[in-house]
C-alpha cells in the first residue's frame, strides 16, 4: 500500500511541509493530568527545537474550560489556544489521569470528532486514550492505555482492540500508556520526522540511553525476538512495527536507517535470511493472525488494520504464508505455519 493511499500516515505529513512551517502539536490537558506523562511527551519536542536551532515543533496547550489546566500535583499550565474549530494542528495529544472514565464533556467529544475528520494525528496519553474511546473515534483502531485503566476501557466498546504496549500507532491514531513511555513514543516520532541522529541527541540530552520499542510491555526486545544485533536492522524493524496499517516503502526504511535500499536488503538477508519486503509482509500477516483470533472484525477491516489493499488481498497472502485461510483460523482449525510466530530464518 502506497503512502499516497487514503490511509496515509499523518505522522509523515511533515516531510511535505517541513520547509514551510513547524509541525503543530496541541496538548489537551484534562484537570488532574499526570505531570510526568505530559513532561515526557512535551520536553523532547522542546529539546528538539533547542538542539536543532530552529522551531521544528510548535507547541500549543488547550483546556476544556477556563484559561489553564492543573496537573495531579497542582501545577497549572496556561492555555495558549482555544478548544474550538479554529484550531489548526497536526498532532493532538489528550492528557488525562485520575479517573478518565468520569470525564464526560460534550464540548471536548465534539472537538475530538472534528479533529478525527481532519488530516490530524489524534492521540491520547495515560488515561487520554479512554477519552478518545468515549468520544467514539477509536473503533477499528489498535490502541493502548495505562494498565490502571485497561479494564474500564474494555467496557467502553466491544469493538476496541486494546494492547498492553508502551504505545501503539495505528494510522491516524496514537495512544500511549503514559509515564516515561511517552519519551519512547516521542523518540520514534522525532526519528521518523527528523532522523535518528537528532533523535539520538535528544535522548542523550535526557539521559535516555535505552530506547524501548513500542511493544516492550508485552514482549521481549526486538534484538531478543529476532536474534539480530545490527543497529540499522533493529531501527528498520521498529519502524515496521509502528507502521503496520500504513506500510513504509523500502526507500523510506532505507533512508531512516541512513543506508541504500540494496545495503539494507543485504543486511536483512545476512541477519534474518529474508528480504526487507518479505519480512515486513510477515510482520503484518502475524498481526492479522492475532486479530483474527482476538477480535470479531471482518477480514476487510483486518486488511485495513494490517496494510493490505482489501480482504481478498489479505486472504491470498495469509493463506500462502500461514497455510490456512482467514476463515479457517476463525473456525479454530489447526495446522499451517500460523501455529508458531516467525522469529528467525525460514
Amino acid at each position: 500500500m502506497s503512502l499516497m493511499d487514503v490511509h496515509l500516515s499523518v505522522m509523515d505529513i511533515p516531510a511535505a511541509v517541513a520547509a514551510t512551517r513547524p509541525y503543530r502539536v496541541g496538548f489537551v490537558l484534562i484537570d488532574g493530568f499526570p505531570l510526568l506523562s505530559y513532561a515526557s511527551a512535551m520536553e523532547p519536542l522542546r529539546a528538539c527545537n533547542l538542539l536543532a536551532g530552529q522551531t521544528l515543533y510548535e507547541l500549543q496547550h488547550l483546556a476544556i474550560e477556563g484559561e489553564s489546566s492543573y496537573s495531579s500535583s497542582g501545577a497549572h499550565v496556561s492555555a495558549t489556544m482555544p478548544l474550538d474549530e479554529s484550531a489548526e494542528l497536526d498532532l493532538v495529544l489528550v492528557m488525562a489521569g485520575g479517573d478518565p472514565s468520569a470525564i464526560d464533556s460534550p464540548v471536548l467529544n465534539r472537538w475530538l470528532r472534528l479533529q478525527a475528520g481532519r488530516p490530524v494525528l489524534v492521540g491520547g496519553v495515560s488515561g487520554g486514550p479512554m477519552i478518545l474511546a468515549r468520544a467514539g473515534i477509536m473503533e477499528g483502531r489498535r490502541m493502548t492505555v495505562h494498565w490502571e485503566h485497561a479494564q474500564a476501557l474494555a467496557q467502553v466498546s466491544s469493538k476496541l482492540i486494546i494492547e498492553r504496549s508502551l504505545y501503539v500507532r495505528d494510522r491516524d491514531r496514537l495512544t500511549c500508556a503514559g509515564g516515561t513511555a511517552a519519551l519512547d513514543m516521542m523518540h520514534a516520532l522525532i526519528t521518523e520526522q527528523h532522523g535518528p541522529v537528532l533523535a539520538g541527541e535528544i535522548s542523550e540530552w535526557f539521559v535516555q540511553t535505552d530506547i524501548r520499542p513500542a511493544e516492550l510491555a508485552q514482549r521481549a526486545t526486538i534484538a531478543e525476538r529476532y536474534g539480530v544485533d545490527n543497529g540499522a536492522v533493529l531501527l528498520s524493524i521498529e519502524a515496521m512495527e509502528n507502521h503496520l496499517a500504513d506500510p513504509l516503502e523500502l526507500s523510506q526504511l532505507a533512508s531512516l536507517a541512513d543506508l541504500g535500499a540494496r545495503q539494507l536488503n543485504r543486511l536483512f538477508q545476512q541477519q534474518l535470511g529474508t528480504s526487507v519486503v518479505q519480512f515486513y509482509r510477515q510482520l503484518r500477516l502475524q498481526k492479522a493472525n492475532e486479530l483474527l483470533k482476538s477480535t470479531p472484525w471482518s477480514v476487510e477491516n483486518i486488511a485495513l488494520a494490517t496494510g493490505f489493499a482489501n480482504g481478498a488481498h489479505l486472504s491470498r497472502r495469509f493463506t500462502q504464508f500461514h497455510g490456512l485461510s482467514p476463515r479457517s483460523v476463525r473456525r479454530g482449525e489447526a495446522g499451517g505455519q500460523g501455529a508458531a510466530e516467525w522469529t528467525g530464518k525460514r
